[in-house]
């Protein structure tokens, strides 16, 4: 799916429905969800298409400063595997600096860490709170 004809664009124009039909083939356990509320308080997100359909998605929330934040970084099963995913984060790090930002962050599953490694980010220790 994913190609030469693949297209990034950032802070596109996207609905409900396409952004939960994405997410729902990406993630088995998916419930559909708005998102309109979430893309409004963010700083950035970046789309990819391929002929059309949407294909990839991340989102990058800010602190209002110099703190950004990836999230939800989806690409389309079919599409996986080509370096899609990459680009969509390359992509949202270069808008997220191009918006005053100094540092991304992500946090990530373990068997993630080879592919934010390969987007650029380095392990550090960190602390998270289940809320």
């Amino acid at each position: 799916m994913a190609s030469n004809s693949t297209r990034l664009a950032v802070c596109p124009e996207l609905g409900d429905e396409e952004l939960n039909e994405l997410f729902a083939a990406s993630w088995p356990d998916h419930e559909m969800r708005p998102f309109a509320p979430v893309l409004a308080r963010s700083l950035l997100w970046v789309g990819a298409r391929v002929r059309g359909q949407l294909v990839g998605f991340v989102n990058v929330a800010g602190d209002g400063g110099v703190h950004a934040f990836i999230l939800d970084t989806t690409v389309h099963p079919e599409a996986r595997r080509r370096g899609l995913g990459i680009e969509l984060v390359k992509a949202a790090a270069f808008e997220a600096r191009e918006r005053g930002a100094s540092w991304l962050h992500v946090d990530y599953e373990p068997h993630l860490a080879g592919f934010y490694a390969r987007c650029g980010f380095q392990p550090t220790a960190a602390g998270l709170m289940a809320l």
